[in-house]
């Protein structure tokens, strides 16, 4: 009787991966966010893989398993399940857009290796398919954020049982979702390029509200932007192949933190089923 009445709470000293997800996360609340340069993002990117292997770990401490387990903490089980498949979806639209980019991308160099003498038909139809490609890939991206619209929660809630430890763990991994929200909408941004017309881009701005954030015109254009506008102009130049060349270089960096962070959010999915589930 004397071990049921005993107290459940952390330690007056948090435990050190508590320490470790605080950490990132302070990290990444101090750190551009939602920058639209391919260095932030990739940096980015990288953090919020470091989070999430912390944040597994921490679903693993018997603590946070026994407090999240509680029968009346099922609605909010399920609400960070249901925001792990969105975010997941969001990956899934990244990971699509930069690797059949990557494709279009060789296919295009390879092009111009083979036709050094002048422009050809074959390479005037491969630009084209490019251009194409590019304008499904912003259509699918302003699809992607105006779901995410209105998806960041906030942090603080009650619990119906009062459980402090409860309410500590479920607040951190709500801000974790909140911060792999902005990082995401910032890689889209990116990707998305300059504007096709007036205001097309309103609803892409507006989902990264921050004055680390301006349109293209105001900022330098990034690697999907420079090649967008070279191949509307002059394709052979040495130029246009320099920018191609930067944009694969961009695009795998991408594609490596993309593929490590999918592979480490399905991991944590699949330790908060375990909780659920137990």
């Amino acid at each position: 009787m004397a071990f049921h009445n005993r107290s459940n709470s952390f330690p007056s000293r948090p435990h050190p991966i508590v320490q470790q997800v605080d950490e990132q996360l302070s990290r990444l609340r101090s750190s551009e966010t939602t920058s639209t340069s391919s260095i932030s993002i990739n940096h980015n990117l990288s953090s919020i893989g470091d989070l999430y292997g912390c944040v597994d770990k921490l679903l693993q401490l018997p603590l946070t398993q026994q407090a999240l387990a509680q029968e009346q903490n099922e609605k909010w089980i399920n609400e960070l399940l249901d925001g792990s498949l969105r975010l997941l979806d969001v990956c899934s639209t990244a990971k699509d857009a930069v690797l059949q980019t990557k494709a279009y991308v060789q296919d295009l160099q390879s092009i111009i290796r083979r036709t050094r003498g002048g422009e050809s038909g074959a390479l005037t139809s491969e630009v084209n398919k490019y251009l194409s490609f590019r304008k499904m890939v912003k259509k699918a991206i302003q699809k992607a954020m105006k779901n995410l619209k209105g998806s960041e929660r906030k942090s603080t809630f009650s619990s119906p049982s009062n459980d402090n430890e409860t309410v500590a763990i479920i607040s951190k991994l709500r801000d974790v979702e909140n911060i792999t929200l902005t990082v995401f909408k910032s890689l889209l941004f990116f990707v998305s390029g300059p504007k096709s017309k007036p205001g097309s881009w309103s609803l892409v701005s507006k989902m990264v509200p921050t004055k680390k954030v301006a349109c293209d015109e105001e900022t330098e254009a990034n690697e999907f932007a420079q090649v967008d506008a070279a191949l509307h102009k002059t394709i052979k130049s040495e130029n246009t192949q320099n920018q191609l060349q930067k944009l694969e270089s961009c695009i795998q960096d991408q594609e490596e933190g993309l593929e490590s962070l999918f592979r480490q959010m399905i991991k944590t999915r699949v330790s908060l089923l375990n909780i659920l589930n137990h």
